[in-house]
């Protein structure tokens, strides 16, 4: 029986011999379907979502709470078509996972909490894929016991909320009770029995007095390692057969590894977050402040180093470090995340003007080290080694504040004229620290070096912005909303944009919505300055700094800001009852996009690459790039490249979204019905940088997720027994994939069109104790396992048609992970 077996099992003997019961508030008045009143999306208040003229997404707690995972990504991507998560990273992106809205950039998408911005990550994902270049807020930090509601707005909003806002916004809106508690534990793993995962959190809300309140979240959570693929090609070939490669005195050796749980998967963390939210009304004027405080400590397996990775012999395996000569070895990649914000300010009315002034601070490091590894050039040099390393830091801080002013006016029109303006002022640094002297003799450990004193350095910026919003009904039934923008930066100067969204209802039950807009995104600071050396068993990769030296001998400059055009169309629809649906179509073009380059290779297979860059070959520029970066590689890599970011191509995205509600009333229990669904089409329609941006760049843009993505979610409640079924259908996804064997693909790795299911029922056994069990992915599924090539490949080569060395193991670019189906069981408790 395994540990989470035994825990669940544990849940079912607690909530048996659970028999006291604690008062609890009565449930607040449930709204009607479209009524429920958000802020996101217009500056004038008190508008429901289904009169709003943006189309806004309203997630309640209690969806939220539905999802199997305590992970707030993890339950947006479940619940909004048009959201995807990334589901598992690369080096450092396994600590930070993205999401992409539209299908575009992570950075494409502003976060806030309460209506402010939010901090970015200081973690920059690197490796190329469909969410490289992201250093977007990470919405993991944000426990989900913490959130009254989300409203995502799906349109751009650059004019009315600054850079960024490009795809859209998410509005995390934290809870505000003054009182009652709740308690809830998790418990679940994956089918196979990897990734075990618990979390226990807690929310309080408290009295302030007569006219405050203060809530407090806490939350911790435990995520084990899971593995990918059944052995290591540069062990065995797929028929079990020994890699005849390798030097005789260790072919034995090889064929009796067990290589079973090599390939890590998901990493192991954990996450403890306490977030808090406050409030106190003095007569006219409120005082506000929240914020948070979390740390994550997390490892994750690197690629498998075999035997004869690090020895002074090729024919003596007891010449190699420590004991690896006999068993090979995984590197670990450590991380220690420190994050914390606060943001406070003070909102009243005078005289008719609204007005809200606040400031924020955000800060995010990560401590690197690298463990259970070796430095190979150090231990051949002087026969010792350390095994653990410090690799250095990133640290990112933002501190915002802004001013907000609203006021009615009564200009003769249907309603009063409402009329918004205000400022903000933002100062932001991004800093890379140095490793230890180890961490940078010559390669530094295996699998992630240190960052050298040409890696290390810190970049600040500041930009100022003013605005300014109409608001008007001119006539009955239509609407008006006005915005403009201006922002100022320090390091690339300044930019003006606008928007316009109107409406008009023809009658109660249909009105037509559209919008207008221009907008842009900053660069962020870590795609301006990151530097760092990129390695795999057999290749490495150095990221060039667009504006250093090094980049500029490749022909690439500073980056610029990103500038976008966003249309978009939509109809209402509430014919009676309380049906609501909504059908929205947009178009989005952004020119000057940033992007990663396609790796830029000096040396393949320990062939020197002969075509042109800038002027020389390829062999040349890459060599010349590395040595202004004075960085050394490991001698025993036979690939090296470079790589850069740059605003090298203009893309095109268009689709629709579409969601309808309906909740049904019946003798014997109530059905809340909701369907949902988005297409969504990606095209890059100009490449600035020709063959740097090649096809398999274009695919991760274009291809990388599916076309099209539909949900089904239903909620049936009967007295104390509540069900919830989600069936979701997402179409295929494909990337462009290249083999190890010169003179094959590219090929198209392709992740089949694929349903998934999720299921839950929950029991209220008292009023205060809820007990739930459930399944996410119920039918196991996995994505597709590459093909292999149609010739014989020669021994330690890989076969597949994607060059992972890592045996039967799936695809990783689809809308779900390779880890399959999850079960868990959950515990909730009121008090």
């Amino acid at each position: 029986m395994s540990t989470v077996t035994k825990t669940i099992c544990g849940f079912l003997l607690a909530s048996t011999a659970f028999t006291s019961a604690f008062a609890q508030e009565a449930p607040a008045e449930e709204q009607p379907v479209g009524d429920e009143i958000i802020v996101t999306g217009s500056r004038a208040t008190g508008g429901a979502v289904a009169d709003s003229a943006a189309p806004v997404t309203l997630l309640s707690g209690d969806s939220l709470a539905r999802v199997a995972q305590p992970n707030l990504n993890q339950a947006l991507a479940q619940l909004v078509p048009s959201f995807t998560a990334q589901t598992q990273g690369t080096d450092m992106s396994s600590f930070s996972l993205s999401a992409r809205l539209r299908g575009l950039s992570p950075n494409h998408t502003l976060v806030m909490v309460n209506g402010k911005r939010r901090h970015g990550s200081a973690i920059l994902q690197v490796i190329p894929g469909p969410f490289q270049g992201s250093a977007a807020p990470s919405i993991d930090l944000i426990p989900p016991d913490a959130v009254q509601r989300i409203e995502v707005l799906q349109e751009g909003a650059a004019a009315q909320y600054g850079s960024d806002a490009i795809a859209g916004v998410i509005n995390i809106i934290l809870k505000s009770a003054d009182t009652g508690a709740s308690m809830r534990a998790t418990a679940g793993q994956f089918y196979d029995g990897e990734g075990e995962t618990y979390s226990v959190s807690g929310n309080l809300g408290y009295a302030l007095g007569d006219n405050g309140f203060f809530n407090l979240s806490l939350f911790h959570r435990r995520n084990d390692y899971t593995f990918v693929g059944d052995g290591q090609i540069t062990v065995q070939n797929i028929n079990g057969g020994v890699n005849t490669s390798v030097p005789a005195a260790f072919q034995t050796i090889y064929a009796g590894l067990d290589t079973s749980n090599i390939n890590g998967g998901q990493p192991k963390s954990s996450l403890s977050i306490a977030f808090f939210n406050a409030g106190y009304d003095f007569g006219g004027v409120e005082a506000y402040l929240f914020g948070d405080i979390a740390r994550r400590d997390g490892s994750a397996k690197q690629g498998y180093r075999p035997p004869n990775r690090v020895c002074t012999s090729s024919s003596n395996p007891s010449s190699c470090f420590q004991n690896t000569g006999f068993t090979g070895f995984v590197p670990l990649q450590e991380v220690t995340q420190d994050e914390w914000s606060l943001n406070g300010g003070l909102r009243g009315e005078l005289s008719g003007w609204n007005w809200d002034i606040s400031a924020a601070y955000g800060s995010d490091i990560n401590n690197i080290y690298t463990t259970e590894s070796v430095n190979r050039s150090l231990f051949l040099q002087t026969g010792q080694s350390p095994t653990s390393f410090y690799n250095g830091f990133f640290k990112l801080t933002q501190f915002v504040t802004t001013l907000d002013v609203t006021k009615e006016f009564d200009a003769g029109m249907a309603e009063p004229l409402t009329v918004a303006f205000g400022a903000e002022y933002r100062r932001e640094t991004y800093e890379i620290g140095e490793g230890d002297n180890l961490s940078t003799f010559v390669e530094g450990g295996q699998s992630f070096p240190g960052f050298r004193a040409s890696d290390a350095g810190k970049s600040k910026r500041k930009a100022k912005a003013v605005y300014l919003n109409f608001i008007a009904k001119p006539v009955e039934n239509f609407t008006v909303d006005l915005a403009g923008r201006y922002e100022d930066y320090s390091d690339f100067g300044d930019t003006a944009i606008g928007k316009i969204t109107a409406r008009y209802d023809f009658s109660p039950s249909f009105a037509l919505r559209g919008t207008a807009s221009t907008g842009f995104r900053a660069p962020t600071l870590a795609e301006s300055s990151y530097s760092a050396t990129n390695v795999a068993p057999n290749s490495a990769t150095v990221q060039l700094p667009p504006s250093s030296t090094a980049s500029a001998i490749l022909g690439f400059g500073a980056l610029r800001p990103e500038k976008s055009t966003n249309f978009s169309a939509g109809v209402v629809f509430r014919p009676g009852g309380k049906f609501v649906a909504t059908l929205d179509a947009y178009y989005i073009k952004i020119k000057d996009r940033i992007a990663g380059t396609s790796t830029i290779r000096g040396i393949v297979n320990g062939t020197p690459q002969l075509d042109i860059i800038n002027g020389t070959t390829a062999f040349a520029a890459v060599n010349a790039a590395i040595a202004a970066r004075n960085v050394p590689l490991d001698s025993a890599v036979n690939t090296i490249g470079v790589a850069t970011f740059t605003n090298g191509i203009d893309t095109r995205t268009w689709g629709i979204d579409f969601q309808a509600k309906y909740p049904v009333e019946m003798d014997f229990g109530k059905l809340d019905l909701t369907f949902s669904a988005n297409y969504n089409k990606n095209d890059v329609v100009k490449n600035n940088i020709g063959t740097l941006f090649n096809s398999q760049a274009a695919s991760f843009l274009e291809t990388a997720q599916p076309e099209y993505r539909m949900i089904l979610d239903a909620i049936f409640t009967s007295g104390r027994f509540t069900a919830s079924l989600r069936q979701s259908y997402q179409g295929a996804a494909s990337i462009l994939v290249n083999p190890g064997v010169s003179g094959f693909g590219p090929f198209q790795g392709v992740v089949k069109a694929t349903p998934l299911t999720d299921l839950e029922v929950a029991y209220d056994i008292t009023d205060s104790l809820t007990f739930a069990i459930g399944a996410n992915n119920l039918f196991d599924k996995t994505p597709e396992i590459p093909g292999v090539l149609p010739v014989a490949v020669a021994a330690g080569v890989s076969p597949y048609i994607n060059n992972t060395t890592a045996i039967n193991s799936p695809f990783n670019h689809g809308t779900y992970g390779t880890n399959g189906g999850f079960y868990y069981a959950r515990m909730n408790f009121k008090f």
